[in-house]
């Protein structure tokens, strides 16, 4: 295997991957725009990209346009040899690519490839697998019913799982016979321009894959309005997927959007409770807390308040804060100074608001004064109508709820505007399933089972429309047409 490159010295940081080749950006007054990468564990910068106008967009989209006549048409055997071609390569970069996601988001290194680069590499299997068998065409009542790629697509990924969601929208994308145009997120590129390179490198072919960088208001806007696009795939806050959709909307083309969470996680009288609140911390805290789908709102029964708080304290203690690189970390720093300010904030309201601290609480963690760090906290007596029972904080912040019986705790569950993910703990499985089947979630698990690409990944209400994750997510690119004159009289 060959060593990883250095994250900090990526070799097209400041160029664009458009029609097959790495290109300098539309020259502006006097040159490009260039936007720092800052570590989190350093608050230094370690890259700076080009921020990109919506010329460049136009020309990422002509590109696509072209490639959209061949690539739309190529057959299923083409598309699957092309994926076997970047997962041979992907699998050789995995090292370069934990460092990269390491380096621009903080996660601690065997996260950054157990968890974020797998997942990308896990996304793009499960994607091969769902277009080996899936049905594109099927006759009907004397039609042929086909599915046929929406066209050129837009795809504005977050910062927080990189390459999770860059999968979860180029691969089924790719598979759907689509041409695309990326926007990553700024704040975390380095990923996307590795990922680029894999994609050249396996031979994707020109006109197919484009990447242009820069910020929301500038390229992500260009991406939402342009009348060449037929769709976008958004994933990030609930606030610029409105944007997003309010933009596409003059173009009537399709949204695809994965947003905010405020997700529950009950455990019920009957549940073994200490596994329960440690899973429940766990879940919370994982990624620090940069999760849309974290369970993020604990409910207990009233009665085990007090308990709960103590086992989520204990469970807490074990979450070391610390640089990337350290051995013992589980946690590393929040993103950028502007989450880790909206984290304090919160906190501070938690506080001002009435809820019981019961560990954590505001600023960062001993020895840690640099870096993006946040102290791990978990909230007791959180009330419903509290800030923070409301507000999707994106931080390793935990907030117990009580309730009185079953009844009421669905009620607190589905009381939210979100409806990405649920969890429910419990011995009896008939009452627990029967839990899960009322919420109103696009995601609920059942005693912590074990997570599969293979599962719809969307959400209900404000938490956005569509799915994604293998046949799911391929559905979502195609276009249903009906032929008719397939009878027997035809």
């Amino acid at each position: 295997m060959t060593p990883p490159s250095d994250p900090a010295s990526p070799p097209h940081a400041t160029a664009f991957y458009i029609d097959g080749a790495w290109v300098a950006p539309l020259a502006g007054p006097p040159a490009p725009r260039l936007l720092d990468v800052i570590d989190p564990a350093t608050e230094m910068p370690c890259a700076a990209i080009a921020l990109g106008s919506a010329g460049d967009v136009d020309r990422a989209v002509a590109a696509a346009r072209r490639a959209f006549a061949t690539w739309s048409v190529s057959t299923r055997a083409e598309r699957l040899d092309l994926f076997a071609r970047i997962l041979a390569v992907y699998r050789r970069r995995m090292d370069d690519m934990a460092a990269a996601i390491s380096r621009e988001m903080g996660a601690p290194l065997p996260m950054a490839r157990d968890a974020q680069a797998w997942a990308g590499m896990a996304h793009l299997e499960q994607t091969a697998l769902a277009l080996r068998d899936f049905p594109f065409d099927r006759p009907v009542d004397g039609m042929l019913i086909t599915r046929e790629p929406v066209g050129v697509v837009g795809l504005i990924t977050p910062w927080n799982w990189p390459m999770n969601q860059i999968a979860c929208k180029v691969g089924p994308a790719l598979a759907a016979g689509c041409t695309m145009v990326l926007k990553p997120s700024e704040i975390a590129p380095l990923s996307a321009l590795l990922f680029a390179e894999i994609l050249h490198e396996a031979g994707v072919p020109p006109g197919v894959f484009n990447l242009v960088n820069g910020d929301g208001p500038t390229v992500g806007e260009a991406i939402a309005r342009h009348p060449d696009i037929e769709m976008v795939s958004f994933t990030g806050s609930t606030r610029a997927g409105t944007i997003v959709a309010r933009l596409a909307a003059d173009t009537v083309k399709r949204v695809h959007q994965e947003l905010g969470g405020k997700s529950p996680n009950i455990i019920l009288p009957d549940a073994d409770f200490a596994d329960a609140v440690r899973r429940g911390v766990a879940g919370c805290f994982g990624n620090s807390g940069q999760s849309c789908d974290a369970p993020t709102r604990l409910l207990v029964p009233r009665g085990r308040m007090d308990e709960a708080m103590a086992l989520a304290a204990r469970a807490t203690a074990d979450f070391v804060v610390g640089p990337p690189d350290g051995a013992d970390t589980r946690l590393g720093p929040v993103v950028s100074q502007t989450q880790f300010d909206r984290i304090q904030r919160l906190i501070r309201i938690g506080i001002d608001e009435g809820a019981t601290l019961a560990a954590g609480g505001p600023g960062r963690p001993d020895g840690l004064p640099v870096g993006y760090y946040v102290r791990p906290t978990v909230f007791g007596h959180v009330t419903p109508d509290m800030t923070i029972a409301r507000e999707e904080i994106f931080g390793p912040v935990l907030s117990i709820i009580a309730y009185d019986d079953v009844e009421q705790a669905i009620a607190i569950a589905n009381d939210t505007p979100y409806g990405l993910a649920a969890y429910v703990q419990g011995r009896d499985l008939a009452q627990a399933r029967a839990v899960a089947r009322r919420l109103r979630a696009g995601n609920v698990n059942v005693n912590g089972a074990p997570w599969t690409v293979a599962a719809p990944f969307g959400g209900y209400k404000q938490s956005g429309n569509g799915r994604e994750c293998g046949e799911y997510g391929l559905s979502d690119f195609l276009e249903i047409k009906a032929i008719l004159g397939y009878g027997t009289d035809a």
